[in-house]
């Protein structure tokens, strides 16, 4: 029974080593199967191509079982893997020749799905069959809707462009009106507006009514030739071209995510804004903005893209390539999608190309008003969409007309909550505006929403006010021209402002930030976050002449000078020490320099800039070092009767270096450590020569910085016998 036991074993070993090389075979078998299959596939879609090329016009269509193969395994191939450029061409011409009628030619159109790219030519050979074949009005919607939905995907447009004449000559078609206009739109540039098409546009207008999809293209031809176009524009245009049911989207989202490509950003776009207009809710339409990417196959762009006149930017995937085709670079038809790419945005910082930047000032504006002009309320697509507009202005460094135009217009109309954070950063970006026209624009809207709103917002308006007069004074630096001192104020406009312009506007901003800091310390009690965004404002402003070269010094007003001083907090009266040593050095300089530079060259602080920095300084250091605040001379005198009454000691050391409610805590810690024997604490014995010493660097090694370069910059220390500390002011 062993024996037939182990005799079985090993039989099964021994059929078990057969199977694998039989399994093997299988799978070679299987796999030479299903290759065998592809092959006779490919087989039949090229020889479906052939006979879609080469059948004669006049072929009859009923009972054509040819016809209905080949085009079968079109549809399969298109749905499943796309469609080459050389297929569409061929299945393109075939369609709008009308070889075999117009029934198939329908058939043909809905299954061009595009795998890769577009041919610019087979889409310029069909748009010339529409005026030569008799093609019915719905087939040609059909296929313009079709070449809307291709639109990023053409391979280039120049050609296109060309025909702008002949693709106008069909907007009297009233059925095919709204989807030219839309095509129109997308390829209109400045050198295309032209007095004759605006007539038309007009007398289809007064024909047909005020068409949304009419006015958006008058609308662009107003941007690009305002003289041509009177016509007033409403701000608000209900939305001109509707995302139209379209047959292909769907398909193309699934070809592009089976190929591992990532979905077109229009069709993205388009296939993801809900197509249901039944509903009355609020839909952000505007808001839906587009990535920029490729959606084309990554294979060698050989001779193919180097045959090319113009290359799509959604192809370029590094700044280098950007470089190398920079002046054949071709822009998306969305030119939203710009905001979402960095490369995008460098382009447009680099060429400043002007239709580009019209384009896509006109589509933010729309956005801008229509979504958020009369908004009351906040939704994840408005925040997601101001977000990226912001990060698309930090990284031009600069903001766009469109969005400072917006502004203007909704500072008028917000309550200083909905969207604070995104509105302040977009504030922030505006460029320098005319002393003339800055009170208006800017001042009165938001010096009532600075006394109506909360102490958060004031500190938000305070930094966001501050980074504003930061860009400014950069803006002075880096485009300041050496001859007449000429200041581009945007690098986008060619608008110009002249030295002393420009120093108005800084000079109005910074006394319009006085008032409002004087106020709101009043009213807030001078709360220590708002004295903390205050200070930060006013070091922009102490260094304007050595950091940015600007030849102006503004001094802080006494509302908020005095406040910092007397805080009760160190890190303020630390911040204005520093302050404080900023405008002497500022000063100094500026007065060295003036006596340098020749006559008819040179610039002057005023007098009264001079006077109310000495001012502050005799008053800071009678206060902190001298022990004289209450002195005669200053702007803190009180009647000497009041003062006794007041049953304080010492009252005229209330406010030194040790009695300050600053500094009062550092002065009883450093007495202890000094004398740690000692009971009774006697801070005044601090006074004596060496403790004091001991006590100022003490004090300096706390992080007073401030304090360390006012005193040394600002104050002399002399000693005399009897450790009598004798303390003088240096001017």
């Amino acid at each position: 029974m062993a024996e037939t036991l182990c005799l079985s074993d090993s039989d099964r070993s021994s059929s078990s080593d057969q199977s694998v090389p039989s399994r093997s075979n299988n799978r070679s078998l299987r796999i030479a199967e299903k290759e065998r299959k592809k092959n006779e596939a490919e087989d039949s879609f090229v020889l479906a191509l052939r006979y879609f090329s080469e059948v004669e016009a006049g072929t009859p269509v009923t009972g054509n079982d040819e016809l209905d193969r080949n085009l079968a395994v079109v549809e399969k191939v298109a749905f499943s893997k796309g469609l080459s450029p050389e297929a569409i061409s061929v299945l393109l011409e075939f369609a709008m020749s009308l070889r075999m009628g117009s029934s198939p030619c329908v058939r043909v159109l809905k299954c061009l799905i595009p795998a890769s790219v577009v041919p610019q030519q087979a889409v310029v050979r069909a748009v010339v069959w529409l005026n030569v074949s008799k093609i019915p009005i719905s087939t040609q919607v059909l296929f313009i809707k079709w070449v809307l939905t291709v639109f990023d995907l053409i391979d280039a447009k120049d050609q296109l462009r060309a025909i702008y004449g002949f693709i106008f000559s069909f907007i009297t078609e009233e059925n095919l009106c709204p989807y030219i206009c839309h095509l129109l739109y997308l390829l209109t540039r400045k050198e295309n507006v032209h007095l004759y098409r605006v007539r038309k546009l007009l007398e289809l207008q007064s024909k047909l009514g005020r068409q949304p999809f009419l006015m958006h293209l008058l609308s662009l031809y107003k941007v690009f030739c305002p003289e041509l176009v009177t016509l007033s524009i409403p701000s608000r245009i209900r939305s001109g071209f509707k995302n139209y049911i379209s047959p292909w989207k769907s398909a193309l989202v699934a070809v592009q995510k089976s190929n591992g490509q990532q979905v077109s950003s229009s069709i993205s776009a388009a296939f993801t804004i809900k197509e249901k207009s039944i509903s009355r809710k609020r839909k952000h339409c505007h808001l839906d903005l587009p990535a920029l990417s490729s959606v084309l196959n990554k294979e060698p762009q050989s001779e193919q893209t180097s045959r090319r006149k113009m290359v799509p930017l959604v192809h370029l995937s590094s700044f280098a390539q950007m470089l190398k085709d920079m002046h054949r670079i071709e822009l998306p038809a969305q030119m939203g999608s710009l905001l979402g790419s960095s490369l995008a945005l460098q382009y447009l910082d680099c060429v400043q190309e002007e239709s580009a930047l019209l384009r896509l000032n006109f589509w933010l504006g729309c956005a801008l008003h229509e979504e958020f002009l009369f908004c009351r309320q906040t939704s994840e697509e408005a925040l997601q969409f101001l977000n990226n507009l912001l990060s698309a202005q930090h990284f031009l460094q600069e903001g766009f007309s469109s969005s400072d135009a917006f502004l203007y217009k909704f500072l008028n109309v917000w309550d200083g909550s909905l969207l604070r954070p995104q509105i302040l950063g977009l504030l922030s970006n505006i460029p320098v505006i005319p002393s003339t026209q800055i009170g208006r624009l800017l001042f009165e809207p938001l010096t009532q929403l600075f006394f109506t709103s909360s102490m958060f917002f004031k500190c938000g308006l305070m930094e966001c006010l501050n980074n504003m007069l930061l860009k400014w004074l950069t803006w002075h630096s880096v485009y300041a021209l050496e001859d007449d001192l000429d200041i581009s104020l945007n690098s986008h406009t060619s608008i110009n402002i002249t030295l002393s312009g420009f120093k108005d506007s800084v000079m109005e901003l910074v006394h319009f930030v006085g008032r409002l800091a004087s106020l709101g310390l009043q009213l807030e009690g001078c709360n220590t976050l708002l004295l903390s965004f205050i200070l930060d404002f006013y070091e922009t402003v102490c260094d304007t002449f050595l950091k940015f070269g600007l030849p102006l010094v503004v001094m802080p007003p006494p509302g908020v000078f005095y406040p910092a001083l007397l805080a009760t907090d160190p890190v303020s009266v630390d911040r204005l020490a520093y302050i404080m040593h900023r405008y002497k050095l500022n000063l100094t300089s500026a007065k060295s320099q003036e006596k340098q530079t020749e006559p008819q060259q040179a610039f002057h602080i005023s007098r009264h800039t001079f006077r109310q920095f000495n001012h502050y300084l005799v008053f800071m250091v009678n206060c902190l070092w001298n022990c004289r605040m209450f002195h005669a001379n200053t702007d803190m005198h009180v009647r000497e009767e009041l003062l006794h009454k007041s049953n304080v000691p010492q009252y005229w050391t209330r406010f030194d270096f040790i009695h300050h409610p600053a500094f009062t805590g550092y002065a009883v810690d450093f007495h202890q450590k000094c004398w740690p024997g000692k009971k009774d604490v006697d801070v005044n014995s601090i006074k004596q020569s060496k403790p004091w010493s001991w006590y100022l660097e003490y004090l300096f090694n706390q992080g007073f910085d401030g304090l360390k370069d006012f005193v040394h910059s600002s104050i002399s220390r002399q000693v005399t016998a009897g450790d009598k500390l004798q303390d003088s002011q240096q001017r």
